[in-house]
């Protein structure tokens, strides 16, 4: 028999759950004081078992948000039929186990590689390397609307990346601000930014003058309205949709 269901979470919880106590059932969490069940890192089949196994008891979880617009499927099978399909596939794998054994090894001739194949011409060097010039950028993350650093209890652990830098840099919570190294096109315009958080998301282009670096060092500012981070993770009371 087939269950088919969705997941909701009626009222998102705001804890950070990287701040809760990890245990054998999930992460505890002080303020609800209940364990909170991470379903985000599970596949799909993984989640419906886990709560047809749970049906009918209270969930905390914590759900990536593309969750809660699948429809998850169990089947459930008789534990019957799951140790009848088992001894099944064991005879199977026994049998041609000893099949192969009793099976001569068969010799194949190894065709031996084709010849490498060479091009002459004149050496074309690609210029574009040479454009690129390594800079350093100072300033601050700062939220449109108040013009003022992120709410760090609600966006912790605030990264930041630009266009090629290797590794994103953590912006100080307190004050916004950052210093960060990334290679540029002499003639750019614009840098691809990438913020994150625990639970949120964004990448999006702003426009960029490298005509105001001095010592290849820029002053720079990154304003963004915090309502353009896509939330990636939520967690709060579980609710199941059945549907058929």
């Amino acid at each position: 028999m087939k269950k088919k269901f969705t997941l909701e979470i009626a009222s998102p919880c705001s804890e950070n759950f990287d701040k809760m106590i990890p245990n054998a059932n999930g992460s505890f969490c002080n303020s609800c004081m209940k364990n909170v069940i991470d379903l985000s890192k599970k596949t799909n089949s993984e989640v419906a078992k886990f709560i047809t196994e749970n049906e009918g008891k209270s969930i905390c979880a914590r759900l990536r948000t593309t969750q809660l617009d699948e429809q998850f499927v169990y089947n459930e099978a008789s534990k019957m039929n799951t140790l009848k399909y088992a001894a099944v596939a064991a005879s199977v794998l026994l049998a041609s186990n000893l099949s192969a054994q009793e099976k001569e090894p068969i010799q194949t001739e190894v065709s031996s590689p084709q010849p490498n194949t060479y091009k002459v011409g004149k050496v074309a060097y690609n210029q574009t390397r040479n454009k690129e010039i390594l800079i350093t950028i100072k300033g601050k993350l700062l939220e449109t609307k108040t013009n003022k650093p992120f709410d760090k209890e609600v966006y912790s652990n605030l990264m930041l990346a630009v266009d090629g830098s290797q590794n994103p840099v953590k912006v100080n919570p307190k004050t916004g601000e950052f210093i960060i190294e990334t290679k540029v096109l002499k003639d750019s315009n614009a840098l691809m930014v990438t913020i994150t958080a625990n639970d949120y998301y964004l990448s999006k282009e702003i426009a960029f003058d490298i005509k105001s670096a001095k010592n290849n060092v820029v002053i720079k500012n990154i304003i963004v309205d915090s309502g353009e981070l896509i939330r990636i993770y939520i967690a709060g009371g579980l609710g199941i949709n059945y549907t058929r």
